[in-house]
């Protein structure tokens, strides 16, 4: 089974690396990608902190909250790195880092 999204579908921007190595994609987030990570990560904390009110259990329901935050704002800061670097989505900062080691 092919998994490479690249195979099916053309990127509309540069590509910096087809295939980033995880390190490469973490390294590469940017402070729009922290902040929505934050932001996410914030929000799901406060959202399960309010919904543990009624049942007593503000403690356990607002950390299983924070855990899914962080997890799914990590992988939604993830994607758009990933994106950038693969030239799925606008890379101008990413190009110009690393113009020199375009495929």
């Amino acid at each position: 089974m092919n998994t490479d999204i690249t195979s099916s579908v053309k990127p509309e921007y540069p590509v910096v690396d087809r295939n980033p190595a995880f390190t490469k994609v973490v390294g590469n987030f940017s402070a729009l990608d922290y902040f929505r990570l934050s932001t996410i990560s914030a929000v799901s904390v406060t959202v399960g902190y309010l919904s543990g009110i009624k049942p007593g259990i503000r403690g356990p329901s607002m950390v299983t909250g924070g855990l899914i935050g962080v997890l799914g704002g990590f992988m939604y800061a993830y994607q758009n790195s990933a994106g950038r670097l693969m030239g799925f989505f606008p890379n101008e900062a990413e190009v110009a880092r690393y113009k020199y080691r375009l495929q």
